[in-house]
């Protein structure tokens, strides 16, 4: 790892999304931070996305054009095509915030230091315009743990940056909220737990796939969780999640079982509702 000038991974993942990659894409190309590759995976589209990614391919590290099993599984692709200290991912439609974004994240890596397992921040929500509409509704803490989830995906997933030797490929069980998990498992991994990935599914890519199995009963070298303090990213309003949100929901809960228990997950189940439907009734909107 190389901890003056960490390289990090930026993955960004399009299915028909030739009204948005571009924007996506500058957002990485003006980081004012020099280390950085971008990794693209398109589902095959057909809407002159591939014309987006050609007008950009000497500046990217790594892209592929091909038919996926979902948006889970083009993100293990990149995943598994990842060579930076840190994976982050910035899907067609999100940005990082400003310029200078990375540069500022990461001024909490010191030379000579070992690197942050987890480095996370805040999320802006932005409209079709790209102008801003608020805050996102659940905010990060001042100290993130695996623990914290039990209240909801307190962090955007594009807010999250994870070390790559952190980082199991995501579960493919969950079609829509894979994410939620796979936050889970990185911080459990980052105070050292260990955790094994589980369920590799059927259709995942053989590098992805590949990696899970080596991660498998070896316990990961864990590190601080550090709070950037600052907005990360800008997050494109009404994407996958809120096109998903009855299945989503099935999902969170069943992953919230699998590493909190039931018991943890319905008292939460109680807490949760009301705190969405007064912040509804106050702003408006979700």
């Amino acid at each position: 790892m190389n901890s003056s000038r960490p390289l990090v991974s930026v993955i960004t993942v399009v299915y028909n999304g030739s009204q948005v990659l571009e924007g996506t894409i500058l957002s990485v190309l003006n980081q004012s931070w020099p280390s950085i590759e971008i990794i693209i995976i398109d589902g095959g589209s057909t809407d002159g996305t591939q014309d987006i990614i050609l007008r950009y391919a000497n500046r990217l590290a790594w892209w592929v054009s091909e038919p996926d099993a979902g948006l889970y599984d083009a993100m293990n692709k990149g995943l598994a095509a990842a060579r930076g200290d840190y994976v982050w991912f910035i899907n067609a439609g999100d940005r990082i915030y400003t310029s200078d974004t990375l540069e500022r994240a990461l001024s909490a890596t010191e030379p000579g230091a070992e690197l942050p397992a987890v480095i996370y921040g805040d999320t802006m929500i932005v409209n079709d315009r790209y102008e801003e509409i608020g805050l996102r509704r659940l905010r990060p803490p001042r100290q993130l743990t695996w623990r914290s989830f039990r209240k909801g995906m307190l962090v955007c997933h594009q807010a999250i940056l994870v070390r790559r030797d952190l980082a199991e490929p995501y579960d493919l069980r969950y079609r829509h909220s894979a994410d939620f998990d796979w936050v889970i498992r990185a911080l459990k991994r980052a105070e050292g737990r260990g955790q094994k990935a589980k369920g590799v599914a059927e259709g995942r890519d053989q590098k992805a796939e590949g990696r899970g199995q080596r991660a498998k009963g070896q316990r990961a070298k864990g590190g601080r969780v550090h709070n950037s303090d600052m907005v990360l990213c800008a997050f494109l309003d009404g994407g996958h999640s809120k096109q998903n949100i009855k299945p989503g929901l099935r999902e969170r809960f069943n992953s919230m079982v699998t590493h909190y228990g039931l018991a943890s997950t319905l008292l939460w189940h109680l807490i949760i509702p009301f705190r969405f439907i007064a912040y509804v009734l106050r702003h408006g909107r979700f």
